[in-house]
């Protein structure tokens, strides 16, 4: 390889870097480099094209017309690399590579954590990388290979496949209903809630019976957390009502330091999906994977 295309590849690095991460500084720290060195290497970049990649601002970075082609162009090509020794590997039957993973930490306690030395007896040359987390950023920005995420997510640029669906149940510390308990779900928008943060938009719940139908209240929470964990604390410290998954409060419905609220009435279940970078030719480490999630998970 001569010098001049070695210095070309590692300016695209850079570039694709930088997109990724929407930051020079963070794409420099995980390449290893200067944020001076990075922005050499863009401009050095663009000037041997003769034309703007990026248009970086205080707040952001931005891909130009011509940006977005390169960096479409070249991801493709670095997808392609990426298949060409997962092929080969695969001829050979072996799965190997680190496998980078996230989902929360009350899910993966329950559901995942516990299943994952099977997978390794599958598959012992795959190396794995846990993270806890719920947002979608980190699919992306800290170079995850799968995220799996709960409930209904937003629209993204991301491929998904669903595995499972899980019950949630409203509940709250018997000493919240010191005025009586409520009968009706119109009669919950007075109380204390305790909101999850990681919900987009006005919080509001749809109640389900089976005579009287299908109720929408909304609530406007004091208290709010982006953890379960969290906000199962605070239900159970008496500081409002919450909306949780029904594995997080099993033990606590059981010795009642915590009930259900208008238990005649269902919220509807949410699904549990496992997401991963939408390119042409995902690696083999993240497909078994996917399918071994599917496998134990139910669907």
């Amino acid at each position: 390889m001569s010098e001049a295309l070695h210095g070309q590849l590692h300016r695209v690095q850079t570039f694709l870097a930088v997109v990724d991460f929407a930051s020079y500084t963070r794409a420099a720290q995980y390449l290893g480099i200067s944020k001076a060195m990075a922005s050499l290497h863009i401009k050095a970049l663009e000037q041997a094209l003769a034309t703007t990649l990026l248009i970086r601002t205080t707040r952001h970075v931005a891909l130009t017309e011509t940006g977005q082609d390169l960096y479409d162009e070249f991801k493709g090509i670095v997808a392609n690399i990426d298949t060409a020794f997962d092929n080969v590997l695969h001829g050979r039957n072996r799965v190997t590579g680190k496998l980078r993973i996230s989902s929360t930490a009350e899910y993966a306690e329950t559901f995942i954590l516990p299943i994952l030395p099977l997978f390794t007896a599958r598959y012992p040359e795959v190396r794995l990388s846990y993270h806890f987390n719920s947002s979608l950023n980190d699919l992306v920005a800290e170079k995850l290979d799968l995220v799996i995420r709960l409930g209904h997510l937003p629209d993204s640029g991301f491929k998904g496949r669903k595995l499972a669906d899980y019950a949630i149940t409203l509940v709250a510390s018997p000493g919240v209903f010191e005025g009586g308990t409520p009968a009706q779900p119109e009669d919950l928008g007075e109380l204390p809630w305790i909101g999850n943060s990681n919900l987009a938009g006005p919080a509001s719940w749809t109640f389900s019976h089976p005579r009287r139908g299908e109720v929408e209240v909304r609530v406007n929470p004091g208290h709010e957390s982006n953890s379960a964990t969290a906000i199962r604390a605070l239900a159970v410290a008496g500081l409002g009502l919450a909306v949780l998954p029904e594995w997080v409060v099993l033990d606590d419905l059981a010795n009642g330091r915590l009930v259900r609220v208008l238990p005649e009435y269902r919220l509807a279940t949410q699904p549990v999906h496992v997401l991963f970078p939408n390119t042409a030719h995902l690696p083999r480490k993240s497909r078994v994977f996917i399918d071994f999630l599917a496998e134990h998970l139910g669907r």
